[in-house]
């Protein structure tokens, strides 16, 4: 099932109910979008740097990610040795998009809009749709920020929340 927008209103009430580290990883998406496998593989050593480049996961394409002071502050201060996002049991290897995804859900299954549940289907992709739509609200060049080599997929990200408007009949 493909990922939906949501407000951003609703993810913070959904972020926070969340794990704080989870909630964080999505927060930081948020901000950069970034896939979140590739927020969970931000470095100790990127985070104190604050700018950094990104070799991403799913492409391979390199893209420069710049950390907004008050969110590097907050990851720096919960970050592992190696990782800012730690794998629960092995210091070396970072948190699983896995992780993030079921207490992501398990926070949206629970919440409640008005007294329905939330009619979009809701995962860390979400965080990457939200970004997208801000990011084409201010003006941004969209598609080279999210390296993406075509426009149309570019179009479902950046107008993510018109298309779920309407596939809603208006309701989230």
């Amino acid at each position: 099932m493909r990922a939906e927008w949501i407000p951003g209103d609703v993810m913070g009430a959904l972020l926070a109910a969340m794990m704080p580290a989870n909630a964080l990883a999505l927060e930081a998406s948020m901000a950069t979008g970034l896939r979140i496998g590739d927020v969970l593989a931000i470095t100790r050593q990127q985070c104190a740097r604050g700018r950094f480049t990104v070799s991403e996961e799913k492409t391979g394409k390199h893209r420069r990610v710049y950390l907004p002071k008050k969110l590097q502050e907050r990851m720096f201060a919960q970050a592992g040795r190696f990782f800012v996002f730690e794998h629960r049991l092995d210091e070396k290897r970072h948190r699983t998009r896995a992780a993030v995804y079921k207490d992501l859900r398990r926070v949206a299954a629970l919440y409640r809009l008005e007294g329905k549940k939330i009619a979009a289907h809701v995962s860390p992709h979400t965080a990457r749709k939200i970004w997208a739509v801000e990011a084409q609200r201010a003006g941004k060049d969209v598609q080279r920020l999210l390296n993406h080599e075509s426009e149309a997929v570019t179009m479902l990200y950046s107008m993510a929340d018109i298309l779920t408007r309407r596939r809603t009949g208006g309701r989230i």
